[in-house]
């Protein structure tokens, strides 16, 4: 559409006027409008850090001449007619300010040529005034110059920061767009050096290895389809469109090996409108929840795609934020969407021995088949290398079901058919097939598989197992209680009493019956099976203790916090001999998890040593 003056009406709808904060604001509007138009190739050049020149060059559609000045008054756009399509927004830019904004704090000089005009028209501006205006020729599209941005707003000029730190702000703003814009060629020259190019390829991971190196970007895992069959045009990119409000999710998100200290990380687009919102960043932590080491927060870049009609971009004066008309929807579908991609995809961590310690491919992918390592018909070899021991399993079966369990302390939990933890048939296992060899240090199973040896922490292991079996009978109301024969009376502190009545009702939810008996003491009549070869005194006071620390816990709640101290108690611990009937047992279990590479805590359940490097090590290669 032409260039115009928004009705009074119209422009009254529109939220806070911009404000031009710093250099990086500048750019972010300009690289806007260069998409907006069209443009394919977009170049950005900064000086001093956009306090001495900051200029956005673009191919794009241009400015026809005769709207050239009316394109810098105030609430003039070609994007917007009625207050109506403040509903339906579906380009970068809507108000029509920022042009004028500029203006107001700089000095402007604008040359563009629509492409359907023989000449172009070349304006400048000063403090917001116009100072010349010719025809000009160049090629098609806008080149838009700003230099001395604030000199006329020292108050704002002071609270700059370094040319350095400004010119860090401006990356960050194009590193953004050509993540949303992959088949678009970003550049960006600061001070005369050229530090950002995206080659436009149309392929996000090639952008993902511009902005954050490759070695990064081999941790990323791409977003998978509902239907593990169907593939985008980009392999290394695919969605996941959930019922919810036709509500898509694609991007790609870390291994919970590529972790940071804060949320910085976890980048998100709206049909492609980089924004911030605390709701939907915090499903992302939630979908990484117990595999993320404490304090530490995932990597993600996700494009949410949904109908313009149902998000308002319309309430922030930097359309830096946005509403959602659903947010509870778009909450679940990203973390379903990020939850399975992490649970199917995550390698397992790989060990160098002076080589090559980059994480590996994810076993997933790898096997069944021929192997330097495994040989061929892997699982049928395995049976047979486990079948002396299958009578053994029985002895790890619930009471009633089989033989009673030995006089090992350590007992897993017998295999329960509503388990959610127990894969489908039909779905691809999460682990290879592992043949116990035996156990190290009284700590870690050693176990081969197809591609080479893996190393087990038995506590890790056995902490996953009993976390997702609890949290399975817990979904199923069928968690196992042991009632004990006399109360059990706690003297607690009065910091641990505190606790205890905070979360009284979670405590009864997750087995632990217990109840006020007057000051800060309080009677236990039922602790949870898992704990029923523990001291029961103990290890609720070690439990209390843990969840007032809160330490155990990356962004989770307090029965989650609950449930991992109790599987953490009641885990076996390392430096327990295990015997192989029950080594054997552990991995099977651990195979049938869902999260089977971490513990709830984060930490990883094993490491693996492949063929090759072995051989390496050997001089076998």
């Amino acid at each position: 559409m032409p260039i115009h003056i928004l009705s009074p009406e119209v422009a009254n709808q529109i939220a806070a006027g911009e404000v031009v904060e710093r250099p990086a604001s500048a750019v972010k509007e300009l690289i806007e409008n260069s998409l907006d138009a069209g443009a394919t190739d977009v170049r950005v050049e900064v000086r001093e850090g956009g306090r001495r020149l900051l200029r956005v060059q673009d191919d794009g559609c241009g400015i026809p001449a005769a709207e050239v000045a009316l394109a810098f008054e105030r609430h003039a756009t070609s994007k917007i007619v009625t207050a109506a399509d403040l509903d339906h927004i579906t380009t970068l830019g809507f108000r029509g300010e920022a042009l004028a904004s500029i203006a107001a704090v700089a000095q402007v000089t604008l040359l563009t040529r629509a492409r359907d005009e023989e000449a172009g028209a070349l304006i400048r501006l000063a403090e917001g005034r116009e100072v010349t205006r010719e025809p000009a020729g160049g090629p098609p599209g806008t080149i838009v110059t700003v230099e001395h941005l604030f000199a006329n707003v020292p108050a704002r000029l002071k609270f700059l920061k370094q040319p350095a730190t400004e010119a860090s702000h401006i990356q960050q703003i194009v590193t953004r767009y050509a993540l949303a814009y992959p088949e678009r060629r970003f550049n960006l020259v600061s001070d005369g050096k050229l530090v950002f190019q995206s080659t436009g390829s149309g392929k996000l991971y090639d952008v993902l290895v511009k902005v954050y190196g490759l070695e990064m970007a081999r941790e990323m895992l791409p977003m998978k389809t509902k239907d593990e069959g169907r593939k985008t045009e980009d392999d290394r990119s695919s969605s996941l469109v959930l019922g919810l409000s036709s509500i898509g999710v694609t991007g790609y998100v870390g291994s919970p090996s590529l972790h940071r200290g804060n949320r910085g990380y976890i980048t998100l687009f709206v049909n492609r409108r980089w924004f911030q919102d605390t709701s939907v960043a915090y499903s992302v932590i939630q979908a990484y929840h117990t595999m993320l080491p404490v304090g530490r927060y995932p990597v993600a870049v996700l494009f949410i795609e949904m109908d313009p009609a149902d998000v308002d971009v319309n309430v922030h004066p930097t359309k830096a934020e946005v509403r959602f008309r659903d947010n509870h929807a778009v909450f679940s579908a990203v973390q379903k969407a990020v939850r399975r991609t992490v649970a199917d995809l995550a390698p397992i961590p790989k060990v160098g021995l002076g080589g090559d310690a980059s994480a590996a491919t994810s076993p997933a992918a790898a096997w069944p088949g021929v192997t330097a390592f495994g040989g061929p018909a892997w699982s049928e070899r395995r049976d047979v290398l486990l079948g002396a021991g299958s009578d053994d399993h029985r002895l790890f079966a619930a009471p009633g079901l089989g033989a009673e369990p030995p006089a090992s302390s350590f007992q897993p939990g017998p295999p329960n058919p509503q388990s959610a933890i127990s894969n489908p048939q039909s779905s691809k296992p999460l682990l290879p097939l592992l043949r116990v060899v035996g156990q190290l240090a009284a700590t870690y199973v050693v176990a081969e598989g197809p591609d080479g040896m893996y190393l087990i922490d038995q506590h890790a292991a056995h902490e996953r197992i009993l976390y997702e079996q609890m949290s399975s009978q817990r979904a199923g109301h069928t968690l196992a209680v042991q009632s004990l024969l006399e109360p059990l009376l706690l003297d607690l502190s009065p910091e641990q009493a505190a606790v205890v009545a905070e979360e009284l009702d979670t405590l009864n939810e997750l087995g632990v019956g217990i109840e006020p008996f007057g000051g800060s003491s309080y009677l236990v009549r039922s602790i949870p099976a898992i704990l029923s070869r523990e001291n029961p005194a103990g290890a609720l006071v070690e439990i209390v203790d843990g969840l007032a620390s809160q330490n155990d816990v990356v962004e989770g709640t307090a029965d989650a916090a609950l449930t991992t101290l109790i599987c953490k108690r009641a885990a076996i611990k390392g430096g327990h001999p295990l015997n192989m009937a029950e080594m054997q047992e552990l991995v099977r279990q651990l195979e049938a998890c869902r999260s089977p590479r971490t513990c709830p805590h984060g930490r990883p359940t094993m490491i693996y040593l492949s063929g090759d490097e072995l051989a390496r090590q050997f001089g076998r290669t």
